[in-house]
């Protein structure tokens, strides 16, 4: 009975997290794109030297991979979501047992609670991935500047 309240407040916690990963990689995006701007800007119509070209080839590069990574955040944030859904689902399926006295419902609760756990399970799946594809775009802006 206790289950869906404490997994309720675990995704709290976790979509707090994602979230904040989120806002994280959007400002991300928003920084080099803005950089991006002021190179074509400062460049005008003359051609860019090497270095320019390396920063905006790198620039590139991160935002294609950023932006996959946006959506993968994004599908946390979403099975997350979906899984607190299911949770209160199962809470009200519980209560609505205990309230009329009937016992038919547990197969709802059992349902509703173990589509709640695979969606956490997804979320973190995501996560996972996230910080994976992270450190890669990390490790490439390293190489690229050396």
């Amino acid at each position: 009975m206790l289950a869906p309240a404490v997994m309720i407040s675990a995704c709290g916690l976790l979509l707090l997290g994602m979230n904040n990963k989120y806002s994280i990689v959007v400002n991300r995006i928003r920084l080099l794109n803005e950089e991006k701007r002021k190179f074509f800007k400062k460049a005008g119509d003359t051609a860019f030297n090497y270095d320019e070209e390396i920063r905006l080839n790198s620039i590139d590069t991160q935002l294609s991979r950023l932006s996959e990574r946006v959506g993968i955040v994004r599908n946390a944030v979403l099975c997350y979501s979906l899984a607190v859904a299911l949770f209160v689902l199962t809470s009200f399926f519980i209560g609505a047992g205990f309230l009329l006295s009937f016992g038919g419902i547990d197969v709802f609760v059992v349902t509703a609670f173990t589509l709640g756990m695979l969606m956490v399970l997804l979320g973190v799946s995501f996560a996972f991935l996230e910080t994976k594809k992270g450190y890669d775009i990390v490790q490439y802006e390293i190489k690229t500047h050396d």
